[in-house]
């Protein structure tokens, strides 16, 4: 194959992917900003963040894995021009995530108390309690939002849910500088104002976004007179059988970062705070590849409904090209300052705690080490998986990602993250080892099965 046949997709890619990497970029980069101005109020603070977010992470991503099911289901209603399938699946798409929304965010609160059970510093569980009760609540406006969200990427107006992202990012930043340090009058929550203001943020992005789509004549249709409750068992199930394994693909992959927060709790919480600047260093990036994979969902789901298995093969490995180009750049980016990215966290200034804040600038960078060489395969699994739920195949990468997080990656992390063998640095290996075998099997999976529908699609002509 001539290099040209993939790079010449390149700017359509970007063009597609660059409004979602936006929107998730802005996303990412509140989450920097909310561990750093966290992180100048202690170390303390800063881990009870990470583990108040550990919570959220698991049930946060059953809810946006699921809503993943509408955009494949939409893109290709809209490159058939079929407006009630269309209409028939964002509507029943968003019913499922207003459920799951309230479902998600009781299930969190009630998983509070296990707190206490999970051999976490005393210090770090009672800031984190209340925090945590305020960021269940945000569960139910973030996956309600995720539900118009994929239908405007369905729908090609990627621009929108990155608009509405920003929006709320901005609202959310300046909200934390009022109300965790006490500026202008308002008052001093400390990590308290941080959850009041990712509350109010993610009310502000759904009913935004909702608005934007409203005042748009190819969406109104949809997203106007919805009758929520009038419902049909058949696109129920359809939906249902695309989003539980969508869910549980990103169930598995959070949950076992969860883990991660969870046993590096068990060794202090100097290596809890190092591991959540290592972490959400290795999220931004990862908006990248996620933006992407949306990109690849849309292409790989407007091809299918065309019936061009040839050309949709062809446009998924220019779109895993260029990740993988992004990812190698992002690599090299970590391995060149993995030393003074972790400063950027902690006020090291601050004599009464600079023993703490060393100790975390330390291991933080040699994790960042780790992160540096996981881009490349936490990239290729996440846009190979979108590809693959373009095709609306969702079973087989299901067990793919359990295996690959469960019974090779969490293994190696509880096994190498122990005190007296590697600590912080083995349960990375872990996580290390669990995408890496998820990036080659769902690699396989993919050319296995376009093959075979080119194949069988040349046959019947």
């Amino acid at each position: 194959m001539i290099l040209s046949q993939y790079t010449s997709e390149f700017k359509k890619n970007f063009r597609l992917a660059s409004p979602v990497i936006l929107g998730m970029l802005g996303h990412a980069f509140v989450g920097v900003v909310d561990n750093v101005m966290v992180g100048q109020l202690g170390t303390a603070e800063l881990a009870a963040a990470s583990l108040g977010n550990s919570f959220v992470f698991v049930t946060m991503s059953v809810g946006i894995g699921f809503s993943t099911a509408i955009t494949p289901l939409v893109a290709e209603a809209d490159a058939e021009n079929d407006g009630n399938k269309l209409k028939s699946s964002f509507k029943h798409g968003l019913f499922l995530c207003t459920v799951l929304g309230l479902s998600m965010f009781l299930l969190t609160y009630a998983a509070i108390p296990l707190l206490d059970y999970m051999k976490q510093p005393q210090e770090v569980v009672e800031l984190t309690i209340p925090y945590l009760k305020l960021i269940s609540l945000s569960l139910f406006p973030l996956i309600v939002f995720q539900g118009f969200k994929q239908f405007s990427d369905g729908m090609s107006f990627t621009k929108y849910p990155m608009y509405s992202t920003l929006l709320g990012n901005v609202v959310n930043v300046v909200l934390n500088y009022l109300l965790i340090f006490g500026k202008f009058g308002f008052p001093e929550l400390g990590i308290i104002g941080a959850a009041y203001g990712t509350l109010i943020s993610r009310f502000l992005m759904w009913f935004h976004l909702w608005w934007l789509l409203r005042g748009r004549e190819k969406s109104r249709v949809y997203v106007t007179n919805i009758k929520l409750f009038v419902l049909e068992s058949d696109m129920l199930k359809k939906i249902l059988n695309l989003g539980f394994p969508s869910a549980m693909q990103m169930v598995f992959e959070t949950s076992i970062f969860t883990g991660a927060i969870w046993l590096s709790g068990t060794l202090g919480k100097n290596p809890q705070a190092a591991n959540q600047i290592a972490l959400n260093m290795g999220t931004i990036t990862f908006m990248v590849a996620m933006g992407m994979s949306v990109a690849a969902m849309i292409r790989v789901g407007n091809q299918k409904g065309l019936k061009n298995f040839k050309e949709l093969r062809r446009i998924a490995y220019s779109i895993f090209f260029m990740t993988l180009v992004f990812e190698i750049v992002f690599a090299a980016f970590f391995l060149l300052f993995h030393k003074s990215l972790p400063k950027l966290y902690l006020d090291m200034g601050d004599v009464s705690q600079l023993a703490d804040n060393t100790e975390v600038v330390i291991l933080a960078a040699k994790l960042l080490l780790v992160v540096a060489v996981f881009q490349i395969s936490d990239g290729i699994q996440v846009v190979v998986l979108g590809a693959l739920r373009g095709l609306q195949d969702v079973n087989i990468p299901t067990i793919m990602t359990f295996v690959s997080y469960w019974m090779i990656g969490f293994p190696i992390s509880y096994f190498l993250g122990k005190e007296d063998v590697y600590g912080i640095f083995g349960i990375w290996m872990g996580l290390l080892a669990g995408l890496t075998a998820a990036a080659i099997l769902l690699s396989l999976r993919f050319n296995y099965l376009t093959k075979k529908l080119i194949i069988t699609n040349h046959g019947n002509s």
